[in-house]
């Protein structure tokens, strides 16, 4: 009976998913999923995204958090249109809390929406929302076990960030190997190097997403 209540489940967020995908598409809007553990730098990221593609792309953003609106709160301060999702306890944003999301963002007006998923190496992988791509944000501080613990995070996404590099003389973590099991488990793997706080790595990262947009 689990397993059958498990695949239904599934089955209405793939449904519900595809027909927020269409709404995108028909608006014109691209769409990134970007997934991390807790701490790793997502609002970073998109803070740093937003201000290299300043005039280059029309951005809106949806904030997934457990509660709380602090980073919906400095996106807003940017100048870009954002809704904050809190889902009071479940662990990553599924594709009906997107679907409820967009009727609050000027979607036609866009080019780039960003979903900033709820901080957790499991579960987001596992549920579409509509995304175009997922993008899978990972802190060097993390170490360089992650890809082989947390595999599935790495096989859905289409870009891995390796974030947090100015901090790489002060961490036991090996570059060489989170790309090596990385791009075993997805040989398709886009990987960046970035810091999100000296924005080292980030304009190339923002050039790449770029093309994929335009």
């Amino acid at each position: 009976m689990k397993i059958k209540v498990v695949t239904r489940i599934m089955e209405a967020n793939d449904r519900i998913a595809a027909e927020n995908r269409k709404a995108f598409d028909d608006a014109g809007v691209y769409v990134i999923n970007i997934m991390s553990a807790p701490g790793a730098g997502k609002t970073s990221l998109i803070e740093r995204t937003i201000k290299e593609l300043n005039g280059k792309l029309k951005i809106g953003v949806i904030e997934g958090d457990i509660a709380g609106t602090d980073d919906a709160q400095m996106i807003e301060n940017l100048g870009i249109p954002v809704v904050q999702i809190n889902t009071d306890g479940a662990c990553h944003l599924d594709a009906n809390m997107i679907n409820e999301a967009m009727a609050d963002l000027p979607l036609k007006d866009l080019d780039l929406l960003i979903v900033e998923n709820v901080g957790n190496l499991v579960c987001p992988a596992e549920f579409k929302v509509g995304e175009n791509i997922k993008v899978m944000l990972l802190s060097i501080t993390e170490g360089d076990d992650k890809p082989l613990k947390y595999p599935l995070m790495f096989q859905e996404s289409s870009a891995l960030i390796l974030n947090k590099i100015d901090l790489l003389p002060y961490t036991n973590a090996s570059l060489d190997k989170i790309k090596k099991d990385s791009l075993s488990l997805n040989p398709h793997l886009k990987i960046f190097e970035v810091s999100c706080k000296t924005g080292e790595g980030t304009g190339e990262w923002a050039q790449w997403l770029l093309s994929l947009v335009k």
